[in-house]
């Protein structure tokens, strides 16, 4: 793959103002990792109005950027969006407006590309809506989580989105199914979080005084024979909080690959389900423009959809 076949340079747009030159870049050239920009920044092959800048530098109206010719080895780039996942990300676009878009993400894909993982979320929308000149995460969601993930259409309505989710004025509220019968008076767990390597660069986190506070409320759903759907509303927004947070409570999600255990995988052997059930159902948050709370919802995908009707036979032979 080749990018950028002689020397580009290009004007500031005034809503680009404040953005940071190594994300400007990475949607100029598009198909360059990360480690490949922070380089050719600090080769100085990047220059703004001809002189030499840091990756961290934020962009003004009007700074004139040299973009070097790039080419790519197919090793080194980002995937081309398949025609398949093309398809499947336009059926998952849930609301979109001039400023922002929720996606219905699936489960199964990241969303950013880096660590071995050729292409994200991020990368894919900016290939299939090449229109849009500028689109970027607000928040993350862990590759294997469904739902809702909202992504700002320009830097002023990422800066405001951005700004509420710190002032905590957006909402998420997730399903979950977990192992056991959970006790509906349990509505809170609060117990703080501390990441830790597991082994093989393997990100973990566990439940330890030391770690940063956290807390997330539960309701209960529907309850089936060894199985429970619950609501979960993260309050603090810290890595696998609420699968993290469930185990805590005695109750794994079923399909957890990281946290799950052998019983909750026999569960989810017996209810058809094939990867972690943990969904965000729901998002509420200011509109970055007018204020007003925005609330959509992503529905469950067939193959959930399936495993909670099996789970609801299972209990009617049960009754």
């Amino acid at each position: 793959m080749a990018e950028g076949q002689s020397v580009q340079w290009i004007e500031v747009a005034p809503e680009l103002a404040g953005q940071r030159i190594d994300n400007f870049l990475r949607t100029r050239l598009k198909g360059a990792p990360k480690a490949l920009i922070y380089r050719i920044v600090r080769k100085g092959e990047v220059r703004v109005n001809k002189k030499r800048i840091k990756v961290d530098y934020r962009l003004q109206a009007g700074d004139l950027v040299r973009v070097p010719p790039l080419r790519l080895s197919p090793e080194a780039a980002v995937q081309e969006v398949s025609d398949n996942l093309r398809e499947v990300l336009a059926g998952c676009i849930v609301r979109e407006t001039d400023d922002f878009m929720v996606i219905n993400k699936p489960s199964g894909l990241a969303v950013h590309g880096g660590s071995g993982v050729k292409i994200g979320l991020i990368e894919a929308m900016r290939q299939i809506r090449a229109d849009l000149p500028f689109l970027e995460l607000v928040h993350r969601l862990d590759r294997d989580t469904s739902g809702c993930i909202l992504l700002a259409k320009s830097r002023a309505a990422l800066l405001q989105l951005n700004a509420d989710l710190k002032a905590h004025k957006m909402t998420k509220l997730y399903l979950a199914l977990v192992e056991g019968r959970w006790d509906s008076r349990r509505d809170y767990v609060n117990a703080p979080l501390e990441r830790y390597d597991g082994g093989n660069g393997e990100r973990r986190v566990r439940v330890d005084e030391a770690g940063k506070t956290a807390s997330t409320r539960y309701a209960v759903r529907e309850t089936y024979p060894s199985m429970t759907l619950v609501e979960a509303e993260p309050i603090t927004g810290r890595t696998h909080q609420i699968r993290v947070h469930s185990v805590h409570a005695g109750h794994p999600l079923l399909g957890d690959t990281k946290y799950g255990t052998e019983r909750g995988n026999a569960l989810a052997k017996k209810v058809g389900l094939e990867r972690l059930f943990l969904h965000a159902a729901q998002l509420s948050f200011p509109d970055p423009i007018d204020g007003r709370t925005v609330t959509v919802r992503a529905p469950l995908d067939k193959r959930m959809k399936r495993v909670l009707v099996t789970a609801r036979e299972l209990g009617a032979r049960h009754d």
